[in-house]
C-alpha cells in the first residue's frame, strides 16, 4: 500500500494514533527528566527525522524557492510548536495524562476560530454544534 495514495481522513487518523503513542511514551519519559530537556530530545529526534525523510524523498531544491513568507510563517509556526511541546511535556510531568491530553486536544475549538476568522473557512451549524461539544466536555472534565 503506497501511503500517498490514502485519503486526507487517513492521514488524520494516523496522526491520532501517533499523537495517542507520543502522549503516552512522553508521560514515562517525563519521570526521571526535565520536561525542557525531554522536550529537547524529542525535537532532535523530529529535526534528524524530518530532513532524512527530505533527503530520501530528494527535497532539497525545493529550499531555494520558497518565499520570504513561507519562511517567516514556518519559522513562526515552528516557534509556536516548541511553545507548545515545552507547555505539553510540563503538563504531563505534573498532571493526569487523560487530563492533558483532553485539554490540549480541545485546541480544536481554537483552530476552528482562528480558521474562520484569518483564513474564512465557514463553520456550519454542525460544526459549530461540535466545536461546542468539545468545549463543553473540555470544560467538565478540568471542574
Amino acid at each position: 500500500m503506497n501511503l500517498e495514495s490514502l485519503p486526507w481522513w487517513g492521514f488524520a487518523l494516523l496522526s491520532a494514533l501517533f499523537a495517542a503513542l507520543t502522549t503516552i511514551l512522553v508521560k514515562l519519559g517525563v519521570e526521571q527528566v526535565s520536561s525542557t530537556l525531554a522536550t529537547a530530545i524529542r525535537t532532535i529526534v523530529v529535526l534528524v527525522m524530518a530532513w532524512l525523510i527530505v533527503a530520501a524523498r530528494g527535497e532539497f531544491s525545493a529550499l531555494s524557492g520558497l518565499s520570504a513568507r513561507t519562511w517567516v510563517l514556518l519559522g513562526l509556526s515552528g516557534i509556536a510548536t516548541g511553545l507548545s511541546w515545552l507547555a505539553y511535556f510540563r503538563a504531563l510531568q505534573v498532571g493526569p495524562t487523560s487530563y492533558v491530553a483532553a485539554i490540549d486536544k480541545s485546541s480544536i475549538v481554537l483552530i476552528a476560530v482562528l480558521a474562520w476568522i484569518f483564513l474564512h473557512e465557514p463553520i456550519d451549524l454542525r460544526g459549530a454544534l461540535g466545536i461546542g461539544l468539545i468545549a463543553a466536555g473540555t470544560l467538565v472534565l478540568i471542574r
